[in-house]
């Protein structure tokens, strides 16, 4: 259920756990409608979008409360979730959660009954482009196997932020620096452990592949995650304060010399060992495919069931062969992957297998 969300004044399904195929025109609100999806789960969705730009377009709407709320069935029963802008204190620009009916203490508790994953058309450069993208992916399927490691990254980022505003002010309060870079520390090797374990978790899955999708080697860049193969955590964290604090007048100018924020994912294609960056386009599309499949069979056999898959007009740009694949392995999973396109002939291996609803200026029209 939706509710003066982007273009959707209000909007509901009732759906069953098949897959779902949204099809309409370009600038229907398809993806908007993923995005949805998207906010049921720890972070700020599949565009990072500011709590302002999720409300209607006008005249003195960017602080209306907008709301998405969802009734899933789980392996305990059924679950509600939602979440939205306060609507007690709109202008705080503040974003409640809330769980079967009561409000959750932090985006945590939506993590703990739904995991979802996405590719979108923008993070087809994603092995092109820097490192935060690949690091919000990584940290993305994080969160399925740890829902406390969003509020790592948000505090973490809190950390930098105070810390980089006391330094461009010229500071000179060494206590609360002090303070601010043994937070940073304590949360960097916090969140390189969860994306270690991640990493390795996923390496064996991606090394099987699914069919025609090409195998990958996942490896994991970044100071804090090469130290704590080698030494305690309370060593790394030890070391990174002190890179912080000695680092403090060159961080002025901007940024922070160690940290969460410096790691990197490194993905090759398994079979030539070629990195993702220098296969083409439509190897880099399948290589971020096989990741996210075997992520979801990872995730399968550890909770019992896959996550929510969110596929933004993925079956346009595969080859048949490949596209009958993902179809096949989203069927074998048992996973409710909700898929976009403008033309239903893409998905006609799916026939009666996924259910399909009709997107067009903000209003959805399920098809029987």
């Amino acid at each position: 259920m939706l509710t003066a969300f982007r273009n959707y004044a209000a909007a509901e399904l009732e759906l069953d756990g098949r897959p779902v195929l949204l099809l309409g025109p370009n600038g229907a609100g398809k993806t908007n409608l993923l995005e949805a999806l998207s906010l049921l789960t720890p972070g700020r969705g599949l565009r990072s979008a500011r709590l302002d730009d999720l409300a209607p377009k006008g005249p003195r709407n960017d602080t209306a409360p907008w709301a998405v709320a969802a009734e899933v069935e789980t392996l305990d029963g059924p679950r509600r979730l939602g979440t939205g802008r306060d609507p007690s204190n709109p202008l705080a620009g503040r974003r409640v959660v809330r769980l079967d009916g009561e409000a959750a203490s932090s985006q945590a508790a939506l993590g703990e009954v739904l995991a979802a994953v996405w590719l979108t058309p923008s993070m087809d450069r994603l092995f092109q482009e820097g490192a935060s993208g690949r690091r919000r992916f990584l940290d993305r399927l994080a969160y399925s196997f740890d829902a406390a490691h969003a509020g790592r990254i948000a505090a973490y980022e809190h950390a930098m932020r105070e810390r980089g505003r006391l330094l461009k002010q010229g500071s000179r309060d060494a206590a609360w620096l002090a303070a601010l870079e043994e937070s940073m520390a304590e949360r960097s090797v916090a969140i390189a452990a969860a994306r270690r374990h991640t990493v390795a978790r996923l390496s064996v899955a991606v090394g099987e592949g699914v069919g025609p999708f090409p195998r990958a080697r996942l490896g994991l860049l970044g100071d804090a995650e090469a130290w704590l193969a080698e030494m305690p955590a309370v060593e790394v964290e030890g070391r990174i304060a002190e890179d912080l604090a000695a680092a403090r007048d060159d961080d002025a100018e901007g940024g922070a010399a160690r940290g969460a924020h410096r790691a990197d994912l490194a993905v090759a294609e398994l079979a030539g060992g070629m990195p993702a960056e220098s296969c083409s386009t439509g190897e880099q599309k399948a290589l971020l495919i096989c990741i996210v499949l075997a992520h979801a069979r990872v995730l399968a056999k550890e909770r019992g069931a896959p996550p929510l898959l969110l596929l933004d007009e993925v079956a346009a740009h595969l080859d048949p062969k490949r596209r009958e694949a993902l179809f096949e392995e989203l069927l074998a999973l048992g996973a409710q992957a909700w898929m976009t396109g403008t033309e239903e002939t893409f998905f006609a291996p799916l026939g009666g297998a996924a259910q399909r609803v009709a997107v067009e200026g903000g209003t959805l029209r399920q098809e029987q």
